[in-house]
């Protein structure tokens, strides 16, 4: 029995290496006669190293090679930073802090000699978003909300565990421009509703925006306020783009369109084609639902926000976004060409204190909320927006690692290996909503509590106190200057010639 055994080991074996060798001939045939390839051409069969090895370069560099605080567009250091926050460990650190604060850039927060006690810190206090300017104002909480990412692009149990978590946290979720899906209502937290140039959710055959579909979303109960979204910084000047393999019946049912056809967005809406068309449209968004309207950019200079101050001042403060969402260019969750994620739209660091400068130029100020976003995940970086003149602040990576996202780079080949950005079932399967959910309510709750902590050590008795003075900024040399030193407040100014800087 035994000798049997072994000769059918021995003949396996044998197979197998026919079936290798045979392969290795197979593969070295066709890479010396094909002629794309220069390197297969040249190194039949061993060239395929070198592809393996450039698909695993990135990998390799993430876990092995690169320092703590090397790595783009997110380093080692901010992903733990948000793990921990998310899994409820607390950011706390032992023998110094590896951040470089002589780096250009840095942030530096004012700490006071004399801090707030305990007893005499004070809650962080709500704002209202188009009171006394439509019929269902909408009362918003929490400083930091989960940026805008659509079902589509985002997986279903993605949306259900940051639609639950929000309601958990009590901020909330912009459902991004591929409309309302069942999975954003699922947990019953504020909606803001996205609508883009494709006007998916609330469009119509001819990809016209539906007064009927739109009246139906408002009339939701959770969607508290609509964003018409005009750029995003992954890329300005380009629609979104939700390749074709994401594309489900379920997907195109939501959003009103085909099965199984990529579907990219115009790079602009086709009724808006100056700044009073756009105050036009948000007017009309506004006078159909009855809820707040606001707009989101990205901002390449600083004519476009006097040209469209310069509008509303002539016209009336009735004309305003109730507010604007600023995102810098080097925010974006998905996909988007290089050349724009890469060189176009200022950075959240300069278009914000830009932006808000505009307002108070004219008069604006308490009239638009300013909502910002842009590489924002971290307590210092969010606290930083405040002291810049935002009043809330979005994200959506900084929420996508809260769900356990590791930074693998394939949110567009549909085969995301935590479940966040693909349809593939199989993969659903480690995204468990009932755990995440918690996560990303402990990361927004975390984070909230922070940035207080920040302002209290600023002197301050909770975080909308902070102003531009109480942030330095690192310079080349290593030395920092006061931020309202390098954006100083700017002042009023009448409507007449809108200044090109």
């Amino acid at each position: 029995m035994g000798g049997v055994t072994t000769v059918f080991s021995v003949g396996l074996g044998v197979i197998l290496v026919v079936i290798l060798v045979a392969a290795t001939v197979f593969l070295f045939l066709r890479d010396i006669t094909q002629k794309q390839h220069a390197i297969l051409r040249n190194f039949p069969v061993v060239g395929h190293l070198r592809y393996f090895f450039e698909e695993l370069g990135e990998y390799f560099r993430q876990y092995f090679f690169l320092g703590d605080r090397e790595e783009m567009p997110f380093n080692r250091s901010t992903r733990g930073w948000v793990y921990r926050l998310a899994k409820d460990e607390g950011g706390t650190v032992g023998f110094g802090s590896t951040y470089d604060m002589h780096e250009a850039g840095a942030i530096v927060f004012v700490n006071s000699p004399f801090p707030v006690l305990h007893e005499d810190q004070l809650p962080t206090p709500a704002l209202c978003i188009g009171e006394r300017y439509c019929d269902n104002p909408f009362m918003a909480g929490s400083i930091m909300n989960i940026s805008g990412m659509s079902y589509g692009a985002l997986s279903a149990p993605a949306v259900q565990a940051l639609s639950k978590g929000a309601k958990i946290a009590g901020c909330w979720l912009n459902t991004g421009e591929g409309g309302v899906s069942p999975y954003h209502l699922e947990g019953e937290c504020d909606l803001i509703a996205q609508i883009g140039t494709a006007k998916y959710g609330v469009r119509d055959e001819d990809g016209r925006l539906s007064e009927t579909r739109l009246k139906e979303i408002a009339a939701y109960e959770s969607v508290r306020a609509f964003e018409l979204k005009l750029s995003q910084g992954a890329k300005p000047g380009k629609g979104g783009m939700l390749p074709a393999q994401k594309v489900s019946e379920e997907i195109a049912r939501i959003r009103g369109i085909k099965v199984g056809v990529a579907s990219i967005s115009p790079n602009r809406h086709p009724e808006i084609r100056n700044v009073h068309e756009l105050i036009d449209y948000v007017a009309m968004l506004r006078e159909h639902t009855g809820k707040p309207v606001g707009i989101k950019t990205a901002i390449g200079g600083w004519y476009f926000m006097s040209e469209l101050c310069e509008a509303i001042a002539v016209r009336g403060k009735e004309f305003a976004p109730d507010f604007l969402t600023v995102d810098g260019g080097e925010g974006g969750s998905g996909a988007a060409p290089q050349a724009l994620a890469d060189h176009m739209a200022l950075s959240i660091e300069e278009a914000l204190p830009r932006v808000v400068d505009s307002l108070i130029e004219y008069g604006l100020r308490d009239r638009v909320r300013v909502i910002a976003s842009g590489k924002l995940v971290t307590s210092a970086r969010v606290a930083w927006a405040m002291a810049a003149g935002a009043d809330f602040v979005h994200s959506a990576r900084g929420f996508m690692f809260s769900l356990g996202c590791i930074q693998a780079m394939r949110c567009h080949t549909n085969s995301c290996p935590t479940g966040i950005t693909t349809h593939n079932p199989k993969l659903h399967r480690g995204l468990v909503v009932e755990d995440k959910c918690l996560r990303v309510a402990n990361y927004c709750r975390n984070i909230g509590k922070e940035v207080d902590m920040i302002a209290h050590s600023c002197g301050l008795t909770h975080a909308r106190e902070l102003r531009r003075e109480h942030v330095r900024i690192a310079q080349g040399d290593g030395r920092t200057v006061a931020l309202n030193v390098r954006f100083p407040y700017p002042e009023h100014r009448e409507p007449g010639a809108v200044p090109f800087r």
